[in-house]
């Protein structure tokens, strides 16, 4: 079959990373997979197997989400949205059997227009393929009741069937977003959407180290200046900060210039970064989806501290469910100096060992299996 999976990140890489996740999966099942990519583009993402359009690449104006820059920072004119619409159109004549809009309708509503105009193309095609929303474990909660209304409107005027990437025992969706009963008979819960628990690194990088990281956005200054001054408070403690997004390299000049002490290696952002965290004394990151499901599955001791700039509540909601687990210890950006940092990464450090998941992480292999039964259903 022919999947088409649409997605635009704005700010950090998950939403593209969790995209080509769950098109490698499809891919490996045998199928013909494109990945429309609206976000900036994101080199170090695996996306063999899969065909990548990258269109019109768009960015948040940091936390500000309803003004959209290009990739030279000047903000988007009416061309790049009409350039990004016709890819996505020209996308859509290969036929796919299979459309998956990534956060849309429950997010990216200032890219309406676009997404709208391909599901009313899409609705039109004859045959009509399977029209799937994907989204996380948790939304950030609407601000408004007429966006949970429109919502429902338009996953009853296009869409077949809303996947979770979640697993309910964890994180049931109602826990960030208003669930209509309409909205409910449309769920479809996968399990956690991660790629296969990685083998140790073979060359145990990150052994006893403690791994400092902020995902792949262009965020995390804070976090990282205060590594710096905890692993001051623990010098014989190696601290490795790993520095992603599109500023990676003046970021890091930045942070050298604060004369970082010796048991501090500052570099770019790694593609091994997840066979690392099988050897390391503890993780300090943000609290983003794949983060956290990488450090259930590592089961690596974590301080995390939740991106909650603007007004970022996700990140805060999904550390609060994971803040009871041994070994884990929720460090608000507002409480975040050194010397508490220091303190918290102790603390998991001596923290016992946490038990293995009981949680779903299959939810790939599970995305695949549910949206091709529908695809099949409708032949």
């Amino acid at each position: 079959m022919k999947v088409l999976i649409v997605v635009t990140h704005l700010l950090g890489t998950g939403h593209l990373s969790r995209a080509l996740t769950l098109g490698r999966a499809f891919a490996a099942a045998g199928h013909e997979v494109t990945v429309a990519s609206g976000g900036m583009a994101v080199p170090q993402l695996d996306h063999r197997g899969v065909a990548l359009l990258q269109l019109a690449p768009l960015r948040s104006d940091g936390t500000n989400f309803t003004r959209l820059l290009d990739d030279a920072g000047h903000e988007a004119g009416s061309d790049i949205f009409k350039a990004r619409i016709d890819a996505l159109l020209a996308a859509l004549k290969t036929t796919p059997d299979i459309l998956i809009t990534e956060l849309f309708p429950f997010g990216r509503r200032i890219l309406a227009d676009e997404f709208l105009t391909l599901l009313k193309a899409a609705d039109a095609l004859s045959p009509r393929p399977v029209i799937l929303a994907s989204i996380r474990d948790i939304l950030a909660p609407p601000s408004k009741p007429a966006k949970v209304i429109r919502a429902d409107e338009i996953i009853a005027q296009f869409y077949d069937g809303v996947l979770v990437h979640s697993d309910p025992r964890g994180t049931p969706l109602d826990q960030s977003w208003p669930v209509s009963d309409s909205l409910r008979a449309s769920l479809r819960y996968t399990g956690y959407v991660a790629p296969l628990r990685p083998a140790p690194h073979p060359e145990r990088a990150g052994l006893d180290e403690v791994l400092v990281s902020a995902g792949g956005g262009s965020v995390g200054t804070s976090l990282y200046e205060a590594a710096i001054g905890a692993a001051r408070l623990m010098p014989a403690r190696q601290w490795r900060l790993l520095v992603g997004g599109s500023d990676a390299t003046s970021q890091i000049s930045a942070l050298e210039a604060l004369t970082p002490p010796g048991n501090v290696a500052i570099e770019p952002a790694r593609a091994d970064f997840r066979q690392m965290l099988n050897h390391a004394a503890a993780s300090v990151s943000m609290c983003g989806y794949n983060t956290a499901l990488d450090l259930l599955q590592a089961g690596t001791p974590a301080v995390l501290v939740p991106y909650d700039a603007g007004q970022e509540v996700e990140q805060g909601l999904r550390a609060q469910s994971l803040g009871a687990l041994d070994g884990m210890n929720v460090l608000r950006s507002a409480d975040l100096t050194p010397q508490r940092l220091a303190k918290a990464v102790e603390q998991v450090i001596a923290a016992p060992p946490r038990p293995d998941s009981r949680l779903r992480f299959d939810g790939a292999t599970q995305t695949v299996a549910l949206a091709v039964d529908m695809a099949k259903a409708r032949t």
